[in-house]
């Protein structure tokens, strides 16, 4: 295939997730039945995502255009080992590979072992070309670079095994929020979905909040509560009930609104259920240790740009671009220099 026919077929992919379809429902209630982290809307919330932001026809254009890319590249395998955390994560590695020509050599995660496959038969069924180009398997073989995605333990053992390979490895990482009391109802509605959306189990999801002095809790719980729906979800209310019992008996203090948990911690990472909160007196000072940070800082919402940290709009989190890549390594780049 070459470039050209491999952007067609990307951008026929998109139209065609943007449509409703009864096969694809049943995929989905499969995907829920799996994991009942991935409801329907939650699911339905990544589709559209990737066919409006990824697969738009001149996004991609321009996207392949930053890297002068053609149809003079020698085809590799690329090994993918898909994260699970939210639906269809791995799906803009998966993109980059098949725009590159490369052949993706893909080990599903056991929690997300459904959606992708559907898009593989969406594609073959636009071009039966595209099946050649990907490959599903239960153990990884027979490749030439890899991209893996995990937590930071299993970073350990993905850099034992693949660092003689080109690879790009990704461990645990957080966003985070930086507030001033200021913000309007709108930017605090967005902050909500930065928190919520996907139940929080996204890199993206902004996990801790640094706030100044004497900060009003009020105006972000009450915001935080419009949501409260989400309370309803089993999973996510066991998590919300055990982190409860567990400050009360700890004598931790907490804010509380009935649909999550704000707990002062230094930790970026927060339980599901739960959003840490840091006060901080300088914003320079603050400015200076999220600089120290930043290798665990996957995304930052603010009000003023942070200098050397990939920055963000409030509520636009878990809405990222084509140039927008996990923790800030340029997969294009390295799966354009595989010897």
């Amino acid at each position: 295939m070459t470039l050209e026919e491999r952007i067609v077929v990307l951008s026929q992919l998109g139209k065609n997730l943007l449509q409703e379809n009864e096969y694809r429902d049943a995929v989905i209630h499969r995907s829920f039945h799996n994991n009942q982290w991935f409801t329907a809307e939650n699911i339905n919330q990544s589709i559209k995502a990737i066919a409006t932001t990824f697969l738009d026809e001149q996004k991609l254009r321009d996207f392949v255009s930053y890297y002068k890319l053609g149809d003079n590249i020698v085809p590799k395998r690329v090994g993918l080992i898909m994260a699970g955390n939210i639906p269809l994560v791995g799906f803009h590695d998966f993109l980059c590979i098949f725009l590159c020509g490369h052949t993706s050599v893909i080990k599903l995660s056991d929690k997300d072992l459904y959606l992708f496959p559907y898009l593989v038969k969406v594609l073959a069924e636009l071009d039966e070309r595209c099946s050649a180009k990907i490959e599903l398997v239960a153990k990884l073989a027979d490749f030439d670079a890899v991209i893996a995605t995990g937590s930071n333990n299993s970073s350990r053992y993905f850099h034992a095994y693949f660092d003689k390979y080109p690879n790009i490895i990704r461990k645990n990482r957080n966003s985070i929020a930086v507030l001033t009391g200021k913000e309007s109802k709108e930017e605090l509605d967005g902050l909500a979905l930065d928190v919520l959306n996907y139940f929080g189990l996204g890199c993206r999801n902004v996990s801790k909040i640094y706030i100044p002095e004497g900060y009003d809790f009020n105006p972000i719980m009450e915001t935080i509560h419009e949501h409260k729906k989400i309370i309803l979800h089993g999973k996510y209310k066991n998590n919300f009930d055990y982190n409860f019992a567990i400050a009360s008996l700890n004598n931790v203090k907490i804010v509380n609104n009935g649909c999550i948990i704000l707990l002062e911690d230094k930790t970026l990472t927060s339980r599901i259920a739960s959003l840490h909160y840091e006060f901080y007196s300088d914003i320079a000072s603050l400015h200076k240790h999220l600089g120290e940070i930043k290798e665990d800082i996957q995304c930052v919402v603010a009000q003023q740009d942070i200098e050397d940290l990939p920055n963000v709009s409030f509520g636009e989190t878990q809405t990222p671009e084509l140039r927008d890549y996990a923790d800030g390594v340029d997969t294009m780049n390295m799966l354009l220099a595989i010897d």
